[in-house]
């Protein structure tokens, strides 16, 4: 199919790329989970994460470094700690979709 008979137009396309980025980015049980906890609490640290999910601080660091390097989260030093927030409210509402879906599974 070439451009001119294409179904989506290009700002469709980025569109869909964006939220396909997303899913594949969050696609990962403490990656949701650690998204849920920052919809709940805007700013949390590391070890506040790793209380709530009851995970191990270097796994949990992992996931969240790789969310900040895909620009999902923002990182910012408060004294010694790191806090992290959500960088986008497009994540919570792709999610949110998900979590609605009256999908039978």
């Amino acid at each position: 199919m070439d451009s001119k008979t294409s179904v989506f137009n290009e700002k469709e396309a980025e569109k869909l790329e964006r939220i396909a980025f997303i899913l594949k980015t969050v696609a990962h049980p403490m990656r949701l989970g650690i998204i849920h906890l920052l919809e709940q609490h805007p700013k949390l640290s590391v070890s506040q994460i790793c209380e709530m999910l009851g995970s191990e601080q270097s796994l949990t660091s992992h996931h969240l470094q790789n969310m900040r390097l895909k620009g999902i989260l923002s990182v910012k030093r408060d004294g010694r700690s790191m806090m992290y927030s959500l960088k986008e409210r497009d994540v919570s509402l792709i999610i949110e979709c998900l979590e609605n879906c009256q999908c039978n599974m």
